[in-house]
């Protein structure tokens, strides 16, 4: 009996093992059909990434300093020549 036991038990251990190995296979499995899933649906929505935002932003606070620069230079001529 002791050795019908002993069977018993090493068969279930297998079983439980075999048991997580598909439920760790499955995991991932889900992880990276989420994943590939949620890649698509950021392409589909026409997200920026941080880097490119970054950038425009740059040129843009570049541009309105440029901007601001001009508008005080015709500001400057406009006042010269009205005083003339």
């Amino acid at each position: 009996m002791t050795q019908t036991t002993g069977r018993i038990y090493d068969e279930f251990a297998k079983l439980v093992t075999d048991a997580a190995g598909v439920a760790q296979g499955m995991r991932r499995e889900v992880d990276g059909v989420m994943r590939a899933q949620a890649e698509r649906i950021l392409r589909d929505l026409d997200y920026v990434r941080r880097d490119e935002f970054d950038a425009v932003r740059e040129m843009a606070i570049k541009a309105r300093d440029e901007n601001d620069r001009l508008a005080a230079r015709i500001a400057e001529l406009e006042a010269r020549l009205g005083g003339k």
